[in-house]
């Protein structure tokens, strides 16, 4: 009982700042909302047999190169597709660079809170609910813009960033990298509990043990997909420390060692980056001093500037749509012919400061705090009471559960 009541307390807790975090957003600007926004995207039907129930919305430029790269966007929660597109500025970014865009769009029906379900079994296994939903959407807009197989890439936000690193544990053939924005490592939680946990308090693991929940989430072999992690350091709805495990994730996959190799400022924010043995840059992480919880924007006319402000669209100084873009080289064609039309006396703006290289580290990779207990081995409480209809009735009153 005393067990019972702790649990009960504490997510009484997480209700509480849930309920914050989604009411700070519904009075904030209506950017997010329905009606307000004007949409770019167009909604495609009959992808697949979509069971995920999730829709699917595409924005094609007029002008595109031949087989042209494609990204997937994925919504944080209360939020739409078209509202994230709008605030996010990806749409502008694909008129300039040339790539098409496609977003997922979860359904209320799906989720009240319209959160992509990253914490339910059945929705981030391979080839099941909305996982499976979003590999058909990409097969389907690969075959109708005859788009490049070798630039597929994901991106999402909070809930969206959690499903991007769904995406990229369960379909790594199909990626060529991703971007998590104020997400959380792949099932850091598999019940809506573990996920209050993850986001509010956070959940340590080994690199190792992280690093295999990805390797045992599909059969594959070959090159994985590099990552982009961004994260607000005052982050409240998703705890910092989340990107942190993110990277030991992802560096453990590739074989890396957990001390970056680079560091840097860009935009007045730093940034580390992890290289491979010729030097390419596989994963890189951005700390976001003092934002909250949000997709970071730097709003304006600048040329790098993209996007609005808006509930988790936070205006910061850096366009993380941007950086994000350039990690993956969508931005390279274009940027090159940029530089050859400059006159000769023009002098090219550049915000990122000097890179420093860190020295190769002299322990041997992956040492780590000790591996957490085991789940698996807790023992449920005993108790008279139906302990899951009384946390099912705190979750269903929270809106996470239909």
């Amino acid at each position: 009982m005393k067990r019972l009541g702790q649990m009960l307390r504490q997510l009484a807790q997480y209700r509480r700042q849930w309920e914050t975090a989604m009411n700070a957003s519904n009075a904030a600007s209506p950017v997010m909302g329905h009606p307000s926004v004007p949409s770019r995207l167009t909604e495609v039907t009959g992808f697949g047999s979509n069971p995920g129930n999730l829709r699917m919305l595409t924005y094609v430029p007029e002008s595109l190169p031949p087989s042209p790269a494609l990204v997937v966007v994925l919504h944080g929660c209360t939020q739409t597709a078209a509202g994230y597109d709008h605030g996010s500025g990806w749409s502008a970014l694909a008129d300039r660079y040339g790539f098409v865009l496609l977003y997922a769009e979860q359904q209320e029906t799906n989720n009240p809170k319209r959160c992509f379900n990253w914490f339910q079994l059945a929705d981030i296994e391979r080839d099941h609910g909305e996982a499976h939903s979003i590999r058909q959407m990409v097969d389907h807009a690969i075959e109708r813009h005859n788009l490049d197989r070798n630039r597929i890439f994901v991106t999402g936000l909070s809930a969206g960033g959690a499903m991007t690193s769904t995406m990229l544990a369960t379909y790594p053939e199909v990626f060529a990298g991703g971007a998590i924005v104020a997400g959380l490592p792949y099932r850091c939680a598999t019940s809506i509990p573990e996920a209050f946990e993850c986001m509010f308090q956070g959940q340590t693991r080994s690199a190792e043990e992280w690093g295999t929940l990805v390797r045992e989430a599909s059969s594959h072999k070959g090159t994985w997909p590099k990552v982009s992690v961004w994260h607000g350091s005052a982050d409240a709805t998703v705890k910092p420390m989340n990107a942190g495990e993110i990277i030991k994730q992802w560096t453990n996959v590739h074989g890396l060692r957990s001390e970056a190799s680079r560091s840097d400022v860009v935009d007045g924010y730093p940034r580390r980056a992890w290289t491979d043995a010729e030097g390419n840059e596989i994963i890189e992480e951005y700390v976001i001093t003092g934002m909250a919880h949000g997709t970071p924007l730097a709003v304006g006319n600048d040329e790098h500037n993209y996007g609005a402000a808006g509930p988790f669209l936070l205006d910061v100084g850096i366009s993380s749509s941007y950086r994000i873009a350039k990690f993956w080289g969508l931005t390279e064609h274009v940027e090159e012919k940029a530089i050859r039309r400059a006159p000769e006396n023009a002098v090219a703006r550049d915000t990122t400061a000097t890179v420093h290289v860190l020295p190769p580290p002299t322990e041997a990779p992956y040492v780590e705090d000790a591996p957490r207990e085991a789940r698996q081995n807790r023992r449920p409480a005993q108790s008279h009471l139906d302990i899951g209809s009384v946390i099912t009735k705190a979750l269903r009153s929270a809106g996470l559960m239909k």
